[in-house]
């Protein structure tokens, strides 16, 4: 490997000039530390390897790449940027600064565009666009550096990256590896460079900030930030007039002060622009920077003031916060909101939601007035909201739908990411459901690895779902294919859930919106070619229905079907059930494929908890085609009023299709009746009085002398319900109603042989009593420890009886309930010899006058027992 040194620059080109570039730079101070760090790696053999730690605005991503382009020859630098816009962004600046032009000496590729060539030394990509590099070359051919930028945000992709790029690190010995982070966990990922095998750690370069004075206001709203439907519009319209207010009070300070306005998305970012366009009168330049926005849109919005130009509004979603420097801003207005995505696995849905921002990142945006000079925050929320917020950003790889990921993991040849040195291991719910569609898609086997079509699908820059529609929905509906998978992939809003609708409007669009939609389709038919989709010959407008049809190839497990009797509730294959929003033009469709589906949070006035945001009309037959791996037919068996019916069902998913009656097999019924007792434990079966009173009488006898009386409690029986059931199972299977099959049968299966004999003595059903009669012994329910066995038997027939009889080879006393006449309690004892010498008197002097027609001797001991009155003298 050739020596990393400064004056070392790539065969046949000139050197960057550092001097230059980093003038004015507080990070050039730390050029020569992380030159040192790099070439000490490759000296001692354990690579070329550092972290970067410097906060935002010292000057990290304009000078650390050309660095490393002086001291790897004749290869390419490649500088990963987590956004589009701080992509061209830090190369057209590095180009200006070196003196070049974009796409000479210094380029970028993004998604939909690439402005680099041969000559190019340094390249700013997405991270998407480098793993995909990775995929079709994991030996990076060509590349003698690799810088991971803003790694501290924990973008999925940057994440992913961080462990792919350890181990093409340990394999080539010659690649140069530099992550840079504006925050504190310079040492984590220091020590995931080392690789999966733990290398040595890669070098930590430190950069002091560089300090201007903040000042700090807090102007909370009145009202609530967000409430179900959203971020309130009265917060809105508090964010703009507190950016009207803070702004003009600056431009009385300072002509020169432009504003920069934090917002979670592109509506709210619209709304605002709005307010702030009809309040300036036009003496400002409200400009919008959000991931909707042309690329010509974001590179304005990023620039400079014109000399001599109005002073300028920023209105702008995260994509601001840390990647870029904005000249001239010195005051930031900070909603403290943004979008963060989310997975609900009940449901089927991901997408983003609204979140307060975490402290990290609140601290990262105001940052950005104080990066010139001294600066200005003003937080739209009070200092409690700030300190109730989370500490750091939330991990992506923790709540996005991994499915992406775990396809580039499967093509990598990690499935699941095992073997990887990642930030953070994928969860594994999210990550199993992430497997399960890929296996669904066709994308992996069942070992996890990638198939042939799923290296195919990975090579196509879309979410793998809208990539297989794009693939297989380009032969059956032409370029409709592309036109669905952009619209869908480029977050466009559906009047009324109508994406047939939408995509009409699309076409005739000559706007900002419509001219990116079709540049993005534009895109994807090329990218369909290239992967060998043949178009068919379908109309070029394509109707409702294939629109709906390439929908459904994307997401077979949200076909949905109109729910009879419940209004415009729709069951999707999935199992979630989801309302049409008030008044949409889909109402009334049978079949629909649903493209968004989101919580409801009280929206939803079919009250299904979830509400169709995008959808096209589909056949029944289309539905069935595109979700063909869905579609099953089986018997299903279950017990309905007391006796085992069986069903012959065709669903797709969740949604029956058809349903016809038929007979249920032996083993059907017996898996119906199993379901039932493990849903509803043995309570679900018909016990008959004997059934009960033998089930107590065991229990008894199994808790005062053990083996070997069987154990009857619930967990046991329901434990082998075979070992004690089986003859009655199968005729409960065959369709018998329960209360035709006397449990009392199974129960004696289970008597201990010769024991069995000694039941009878050891736990009578019958007590006879002095008076003749036989009374029913009430045992303890199986499981009560303390119970006891209890006769309730009218005071009058016990006369004469001296010992309190025992069961259970004399271990349990019964329990007497000694009731009056007219059967009530009158004492309740298990030593009648003491109840007769005591209490007995008193009970006798209260009601021999209530009861006279019946004994109340004096001497209980000698009186004839009798169940019969006093005959009438």
């Amino acid at each position: 490997m050739t020596s990393l040194r400064l004056d070392n620059p790539a065969k046949g080109a000139a050197p960057f000039d550092l001097d230059a570039i980093g003038s004015g730079l507080a990070f050039a101070g730390s050029l020569s530390a992380l030159a040192s760090a790099l070439a000490a790696g490759e000296a001692d053999g354990t690579g070329a390897a550092a972290v970067v730690q410097a906060p935002p605005g010292t000057g990290k991503t304009t000078l650390v790449p050309p660095l490393l382009a002086n001291m790897v020859p004749g290869t390419k630098v490649v500088v990963t940027q987590p956004r589009r816009v701080a992509a061209r962004a830090a190369a057209r600046r590095l180009a200006a600064l070196d003196g070049s032009i974009p796409g000479n000496r210094v380029g970028y590729t993004v998604r939909g565009e690439r402005n680099a060539g041969p000559r190019t030394r340094v390249e700013f990509v997405t991270p998407g666009i480098l793993l995909r590099r990775l995929l079709a070359d994991p030996g990076l051919g060509g590349v003698g550096a690799v810088i991971l930028d803003e790694v501290h945000e924990r973008g999925l992709d940057t994440d992913l990256l961080i462990g792919m790029v350890a181990e093409v690190r340990a394999l080539r010995g010659d690649l140069a590896v530099v992550a840079m982070s504006a925050t504190l966990d310079a040492d984590r990922f220091a020590a995931l460079l080392a690789g999966p095998e733990g290398g040595t750690l890669a070098a930590v370069v430190d950069c002091p900030a560089v300090l201007h004075p903040l000042e700090t206001r807090w102007v909370p709203a009145p009202g609530p930030r967000l409430d179900a439907r959203g971020v309130t519009r009265a917060f809105l319209d508090h964010v703009a007039a507190t950016v009207a207010g803070a702004h003009a009070q600056a431009l009385a300070r300072d002509g020169s002060t432009d504003a920069l306005v934090f917002l979670p998305g592109a509506r709210e970012v619209a709304h605002v622009a709005a307010v702030l366009r009809g309040a300036s009168g036009g003496t400002t330049d409200i400009v919008e920077l959000h991931g909707q926005a042309s690329a010509a849109e974001q590179d304005r919005a990023v620039s400079g003031r014109t000399p001599g130009g109005r002073p300028r509004i920023i209105v702008s979603t995260d994509l601001a916060e840390s990647s870029l420097t904005v000249p001239g801003v010195r005051l930031v207005v900070d909603s403290g909101l943004t979008r963060e995505p989310r997975r609900d696995a009940a449901r089927g849905m991901s997408g983003l939601v609204t979140v307060s921002c975490s402290q990290a990142s609140a601290v990262q945006r105001a940052g950005r007035a104080a990066r010139q000079g001294p600066g200005t925050v003003v937080r739209c929320y009070s200092d409690q909201a700030f300190g109730a917020a989370p500490a750091h950003v939330t991990p992506e790889i923790a709540t996005a739908d991994l499915t992406g990921a775990a396809l580039v993991l499967a093509c990598w040849g990690s499935p699941r990411g095992e073997g990887l040195a990642l930030p953070d291991a994928p969860p594994g719910p999210a990550m199993d459901d992430a497997m399960e569609l890929l296996r669904e898609l066709g994308a992996v086997d069942p070992d996890g690895h990638a198939t042939a079509h799923g290296k195919l699908l990975v090579g196509i820059p879309a979410d793998p779902r809208l990539a297989r529609a794009l693939l297989d929905g380009t032969p059956v509906a032409g370029a409709v294919a592309a036109d669905v998978v952009a619209v869908v992939a480029g977050d466009h809003r559906a009047p009324g859930a109508d994406l047939a609708g939408l995509l009409t409007r699309l076409r005739s669009d000559a706007g900002p919106e419509g001219r990116r939609w079709k540049h993005e389709s534009l895109r994807l038919r090329e990218v369909a070619r290239r992967a060998g989709a043949v178009a068919g010959t379908n109309g070029s407008g394509g109707g409702a229905a294939l629109v709906g049809s390439v929908v459904a190839l994307a997401y077979p497990d949200r076909v949905a079907r109109r729910v009879p009797g419940e209004g415009e509730r729709y069951l999707l294959s999935s199992g979630t059930r989801a309302g049409l929003p008030a008044g949409s033009s889909l109402a009334g469709h049978e079949w629909l494929a649903v493209a968004e589906v989101a919580r409801a949070e009280g929206r939803d006035a079919a009250g299904t908890g979830a509400v169709i945001r995008s959808a096209a009309p589909l056949s029944a037959d289309a539905a069935e085609e595109c979700a063909a791996h869905l579609v099953s037919e089986e018997v299903e068996a279950e017990v309905v009023q007391g006796k085992v019916a069986a069903r012959r069902v065709r669903r797709l998913g969740a949604i029956v299709l058809a349903s016809t009656p038929v007979r249920p097999s032996p083993e059907q019924g017996r898996a119906a009746l199993a379901r039932l007792l493990r849903r509803d434990g043995l309570g679900a079966l018909e016990w008959s009085t004997a059934a009960a009173a033998l089930r107590r009488r065991l229990a008894l006898l199994r808790r005062e002398l053990g083996e070997p009386w069987p154990d009857v409690s619930d967990e046991a029986l329901l434990a082998d319900p075979d070992a004690w059931l089986g003859p009655e199972l199968e005729v409960l299977g065959g369709g018998a109603a329960f209360a035709s099959v006397d449990l009392t049968d199974a129960l004696r299966r289970l008597l201990p042989w010769p024991e069995a004999a000694s039941l009878e003595q050891l736990a009578p059903e019958w007590l006879a009593v002095p008076s003749g009669s036989r009374i029913r012994v009430d045992y303890p329910a199986a499981g009560d420890p303390d119970g006891r066995p209890v006769v309730a038997v009218k005071l009058q027939e016990c006369f004469g009886l001296a010992e309190t009889p025992r069961v259970a080879g004399g271990r349990v006393a019964v329990l007497f309930h000694l009731l009056s006449p007219a059967r009530r309690p009158l004492a309740v004892t298990d030593d009648l010899p003491s109840f007769w010498s005591g209490p007995y008197a008193q009970v006798r002097a209260e009601m021999r006058g209530r009861y006279p027609r019946h004994p109340w001797p004096e001497d209980p001991w000698t009186a004839p027992a009798t169940a019969r009155t006093n005959r009438r003298k």
